[in-house]
């Protein structure tokens, strides 16, 4: 298999470093995008031309146009592009701050919406490509606590649905990689918002209860995890969706039937408010 070049954004931890260096260690060229200057400075003293590091925030929409316009115009060609940069909001819906929702979507929705629509026309006038969306089965799932994460991931995913169709016929596919929890620092760095009182004996208190106590299962691997969206995303055809874990599998599997089943429960309902013939 011929080398190939990678724009991946969010590398300074977790999945998105692990990746640049699987990526790299097998031979293939990495654009690397971080807000922490340095933070892959061994790395390019490893691999050298290897690796490109920018400096980006992608809530900052001009600052991603001109980051991926850097990137093509250094690479030439592009072949994946993996959307990955974000992080996660806890505390009930009420719990959280306006600073903090207005971040977590800017972040989380906003951020991989700008920087895809950057990266469309020179995908275009390349004759095609592959766009890795790094969501998880929070975009397939709900827990408490997590609605503003939630609602960004199944955001982005819907966002994706749909420029998937509209972007086809240029040869540009995407994959959506959905992991469920996975031994990163992704806990580590939640943007934890102050508890209320009143949720204590609640759903959403039971969740924070948990995470403090850290018996929450953290099941995936996170090597693991990165090879095998590496390998899907090397694939001629990957899936549109791959869930990574088994607490992934299960609980997407368990929620979409769910809701098949409500669906084929208000069937009449839904085929009575049609006009009449």
């Amino acid at each position: 298999m011929s080398s190939k070049t990678w724009l991946i954004t969010g590398t300074s931890t977790g999945l998105g470093r692990l990746m640049t260096e699987r990526l790299l260690a097998r031979g293939d060229s990495v654009i690397a995008t971080l807000r922490k200057p340095g933070a892959l400075d061994n790395l390019r003293a490893q691999y050298g031309g290897q690796l490109h590091v920018l400096l980006l925030d992608v809530t900052e929409t001009d600052a991603v146009r001109r980051t991926v316009q850097q990137a093509f115009d250094f690479a030439g060609r592009i072949d994946v592009l993996v959307s990955n940069a974000g992080y996660g909001l806890f505390g009930a819906a009420e719990e959280v701050s306006d600073t903090q929702i207005d971040r977590q979507i800017a972040t989380n929705l906003t951020g991989p919406i700008q920087l895809i629509r950057a990266a469309l026309p020179a995908l275009r006038r390349q004759g095609g490509g592959r766009i890795v969306q790094i969501s998880s089965e929070g975009g397939q799932i709900a827990w408490p606590n997590f609605s503003l994460y939630h609602a960004t991931k199944w955001g982005v995913e819907g966002f994706i649905e749909s420029v998937a169709q509209e972007v086809a016929p240029f040869g540009i596919d995407f994959m959506i990689a959905e992991p469920g929890p996975t031994a990163t620092n992704f806990a580590g760095g939640l943007d934890i918002a102050s508890p209320m009182a009143c949720y204590d004996n609640t759903p959403a208190g039971e969740v924070r209860r948990g995470l403090a106590q850290g018996t929450i299962a953290i099941n995936g691997d996170a090597l693991k995890t990165v090879a095998a969206i590496i390998d899907a995303a090397d694939g001629e055809a990957p899936p549109f969706r791959l869930a990574l874990g088994s607490k992934a599998y299960h609980s997407i599997n368990e929620a979409l039937n769910s809701r098949l089943r409500v669906l084929e429960d208000t069937r009449a309902v839904a085929l009575s408010v049609d006009k009449d013939a």
